[in-house]
């Protein structure tokens, strides 16, 4: 690899992958949608590309010389129209494809969900690839991104070699869910689901990146792999050793999920039809991907790609607390 082009760099996963591209002496151009994310992605050391994921002109002109393109970006809100969703997730994907084909790039490595294979709320215990990507309608990011997924699958060729990475949660310093949480948890206003005793599993940040660069390097035309930090964990762990980097006492608050899920489609209807400001304070689309376990075989990409977690659950959170 000596030239790649790069999504959502200004983002948390996006960031992470430039520094290391950067610091492997690869040349990174990286879309920027605004110039403050230009000055992100500059500062990164990557050359910035001023367009949206719908412009293709300037999308097309920025991955000339690149021979690899990394998708880091996408449209992840608890509560927008589906057509923003829509138009980032898939439509914006359609057009990274269209013009990575036609500037002759070599391999797409996008960045996926595993919450792709959610949908009715029921515990998924060590799935693997072959788990079926779902569309609930009352879940417009996990839906548009299984719609993605099955796009960039098939848009793999002998030329242009197509690879999607599906990690959970994904964590570190910086992570936008921390910050979003916190005020949630500060107020009483967050309560783990039915005392977050479920299984889960996670991936470190650079954990991701590093199964990215071995997805462009090794991993199959055409295939998905899923990538943790290779142990689970309850979700009431996740969320007080993430607090305990902030210096923040651990959270017991705890609802029932069968009370929460009913009551997240009632609001989400009457946030929708009174179009009230805001979004609701829980729906459905993120106590699914937080409630019930949710644990993954990584045995595809230990095989294939070579994956094993660079960074582990303790070296993680100390950086985190470090980082403070």
């Amino acid at each position: 690899m000596k030239k790649a082009f790069v999504t959502g760099g200004s983002g948390f996963l996006g960031g992470a992958l430039i520094r290391r591209l950067v610091a492997e002496g690869v040349a990174v151009t990286a879309l920027a949608r605004s110039e403050g994310s230009a000055d992100i992605v500059a500062k990164l050391g990557a050359t910035p590309c001023l367009g949206g994921l719908g412009d293709e002109a300037e999308i097309s002109a920025g991955m000339l010389g690149c021979d690899t393109v990394f998708h880091a970006a996408a449209h992840f809100t608890d509560w927008d129209p589906y057509e923003l969703f829509y138009k980032a997730n898939v439509v914006g994907t359609e057009v990274l494809l269209r013009a990575a084909a036609r500037a002759g790039v070599v391999a797409f490595v996008a960045a996926g969900a595993s919450g792709s294979v959610m949908g009715a709320p029921a515990p998924l215990r060590h799935i693997d690839e072959t788990a079926p990507l779902q569309e609930p309608t009352w879940a417009p990011y996990t839906a548009t991104k299984a719609i993605a997924e099955r796009m960039i699958l098939a848009a793999n060729t002998t030329r242009l070699r197509t690879v999607v990475i599906n990690p959970p949660l994904i964590w570190g310093p910086a992570m936008p869910m921390l910050d979003e949480m916190l005020p949630l948890i500060q107020s009483g206003k967050f309560a783990l689901p039915d005392g977050g005793t479920h299984m889960v599993s996670t991936s470190y940040v650079d954990n991701v990146v590093e199964a990215m660069l071995l997805a462009a390097e090794k991993g199959r035309g055409g295939q998905s792999y899923f990538v943790t930090d290779g142990d689970d964990i309850s979700f009431a762990q996740v969320v007080n050793d993430l607090l305990a980097t902030r210096g923040l006492p651990p959270t017991d608050k705890s609802a029932p999920f069968a009370v929460a899920w009913p009551m997240a489609a009632v609001l989400e209807t009457v946030w929708r039809v009174f179009r009230l400001k805001g979004q609701p304070p829980i729906t459905r689309q993120m106590l699914r991907m937080i409630g019930k376990e949710f644990t993954l075989d990584i045995s595809k990409a230990k095989a294939e790609l070579g994956y094993v977690p660079v960074v582990s659950r303790a070296e993680g959170l100390a950086r985190m607390e470090g980082a403070q």
